[in-house]
């Protein structure tokens, strides 16, 4: 008796013998390995997959992954606090205080307090930040574009409401110390 094993993607993307590009790997893990189990790491790799997508294109414009959501955020927002945007983004302050700083650096933002509240960081776009704005939302929304290529609209639509009850029953789980 054969038994056929397949390396997990863990261990297949460690192994840098490896030549098949890592999506490949994922996906025979995915299809041969564990084909109807794990969600929650099913939905991390295609995660995975988007960031990376999403990442190249961003390094074309030497934007950094890590501003991507503080952006995101601002075009929609201007004028947070550095807690609220930390809040929005769902990072920690001090992950927040080192990206508006590499930000700051960079042009894209501006900090200050305002005159009628001193104690608060309110965040601000400058005009470069502001100008990024039509630059990488295409990038964005063709990665959409690209991940979805082939998935019919009907498909599309149930799997969206399937994520969004996802995150409305973990978010509703007592068991989140975040509740």
């Amino acid at each position: 008796m054969t038994v056929k094993t397949v390396p997990s993607a863990r261990t297949a993307r460690r192994d840098r013998s490896v030549a098949e590009p890592d999506a490949q790997i994922i996906l025979r893990h995915w299809r041969e390995a564990v084909p109807d189990d794990r969600l929650a790491h099913l939905v991390k790799d295609a995660t995975r997959a988007l960031v990376r997508a999403l990442t190249v294109r961003l390094a074309r414009h030497a934007v950094p992954f890590g501003h991507w959501a503080f952006l995101r955020i601002l075009w929609q927002s201007d004028g947070l606090t550095q807690r609220a945007l930390s809040r929005e983004a769902g990072v920690m302050e001090p992950t927040t205080h080192a990206a508006l700083r590499a930000m700051e650096e960079l042009g894209y933002v501006v900090r200050r307090k305002l005159p009628d509240n001193r104690r608060n960081v309110h965040v601000f776009l400058t005009a470069r930040g502001k100008a990024l704005e039509g630059t990488l939302v295409p990038l964005a929304e063709h990665v959409n574009r690209v991940a979805v290529g082939g998935v019919g609209g009907a498909d599309l639509a149930v799997t969206r409401k399937t994520l969004l009850t996802i995150i409305e029953n973990l978010a509703r789980d007592p068991a989140d110390p975040k509740r």
